[in-house]
């Protein structure tokens, strides 16, 4: 039987009075699309009332009947020791759910997993790196173990990871011992066994740490002479990546698997932010709409609508990488000649980046999906509501803060008299079966 994809939208904390944001003020959008039931305005004497599915199948459906992987016994790992982490990747890469969080969410908590599997390992058999054969049986038992209790089938092409990831790849350098006489350990762990999000994301000292680490151990086997000229060959760099690889599974290894993954978290999470993953498509309607001057604001705001539609069908994304895009998409307008703040002349808010309109926009620190028996898989939303989307100076284009991480955007207070719901926080309720049909029926 196949069932709808339902994606609804509800208040976590639900009152007929105001709960202040953590960092101010936030006005959920009483605008009900399509896919959601008709309900009376937030602002209704009744008081507010929830979003409710029409249809849905129960949300435990993928969650009662789990199954035993098949393990290949082949495999060097221990699971056991790590079944709480992988219960989680497990949960962040659920089912359908897995494509449209894969940046943000399943695909480095996947990454952190695996690299804490191998750290820990390597507590035991003083290897940073699997063989190939083992590798390979690896990655299949993880896969096996994931899908047994209701990931996606499909890990391997939704994070573009194979068993090579699980090897030393290029580096030299794969085992413990060699690693300690080559890299000044209590450095290295000084600056990673615990790091703030925020500031590693705007100092880099792990970052500039692991860098430091990664090349000391990828000039193995270079003359010193060479050692300068080789820094900006392509193979030099594949080799200090591969590993930097190396380096934080050491990290991983010092570090209960718990707190390892955090750290990871951390650190990947820097990198994710920085670019907008949604794909852009060409705009040449927009610009031909409201290039050149605005003559007609309806066919403008028109075209806009239909493209941001386009945005709207790939992919959840944080609040920063919302940023990202729009900034990203002004550039490609400004570009094509469409020189006005068609943002504020549209009414385009930076929730409308993320995946269907009501797409709810993910915090920029690290988060996992949660999974309980009363609401199924849950994950929370940052920012959800009508925040505009900042049309960028040339000023601003010119110099990035990385402070932005810490109160970026401002959240607005409401911008009329209307009674308006706030909440600290947006709960999602992720009822998904088959997603695709829903999207070809859009």
């Amino acid at each position: 039987m196949l069932f709808l994809f339902i994606l609804l939208l509800c208040a976590r904390e639900s009152h007929s009075s105001r709960v202040e944001h953590a960092e101010g003020p936030v006005q959920l959008d009483n605008h009900v699309g399509s896919m959601f039931p008709k309900i009376a305005p937030l602002g209704a004497p009744q008081g507010p009332q929830p979003f409710l599915p029409l249809l849905a199948p129960s949300p435990m459906t993928p969650f009662t009947n789990i199954s035993i992987p098949k393990l290949s016994g082949l495999c060097s790992l221990n699971f056991t020791n790590a079944k709480s982490l992988l219960s989680v990747t497990a949960i962040d890469c659920w089912g359908f759910f897995a494509p449209f969080v894969a940046n943000i969410m399943c695909c480095p908590q996947l990454e952190a997993t695996v690299t804490v599997l191998i750290g820990q390992s390597s507590k035991h058999t003083n290897a940073l790196a699997l063989n190939g054969t083992v590798a390979k049986h690896c990655l299949s038992d993880v896969e096996q173990i994931l899908m047994g209790q209701g990931a996606s089938g499909d890990l391997r092409q939704i994070c573009s990871i194979s068993s090579s990831n699980l090897t030393e790849a290029s580096c030299p350098v794969k085992h413990v011992n060699e690693f300690n006489d080559m890299v000044d350990t209590s450095k290295l762990l000084l600056a990673c066994a615990d790091i703030d999000p925020v500031k590693e994301c705007c100092y880099q000292v792990c970052h500039n740490a692991i860098l430091e680490a990664a090349t000391a151990i990828a000039s193995k086997g270079s003359h010193v002479l060479d050692l300068d000229a080789s820094h900006d060959l392509p193979e030099h760099s594949i080799r200090v990546n591969d590993c930097r690889n190396i380096v934080l599974r050491w990290i991983a290894s010092k570090l209960d698997p718990s707190h390892g993954k955090k750290v990871l978290r951390g650190l990947s999470n820097c990198n994710m932010n920085k670019v907008c993953p949604l794909v852009l498509p060409d705009a040449k309607q927009v610009a031909k709409s409201c290039g050149s001057g605005i003559s007609n604001r309806t066919a403008c705001c028109n075209a806009m609508e239909s493209y941001v539609s386009h945005l709207q069908k790939q992919s959840f994304i944080t609040n920063l990488q919302a940023l990202d895009c729009a900034e990203t998409l002004a550039m490609k307008l400004k570009k094509s000649n469409v020189a006005d703040d068609v943002y504020s002349l549209c009414h385009i808010s930076l929730k409308d980046f993320s995946l269907q309109e009501y797409g709810c926009l993910l915090p920029s620190l690290p988060s996992d999906a949660i999974f309980d028996s009363t609401s199924g898989v849950t994950f929370l939303c940052d920012l959800n509501d009508n925040i505009p989307a900042p049309w960028p100076s040339t000023s601003q284009l010119a110099s990035k803060s990385c402070n932005k991480s810490v109160n970026i955007p401002a959240l607005p207070a409401a911008a009329s008299g209307q009674s308006c719901l706030y909440s600290r926080h947006v709960l999602i309720f992720l009822l998904v079966n088959l997603f695709f049909l829903a999207m070809a029926l859009v």
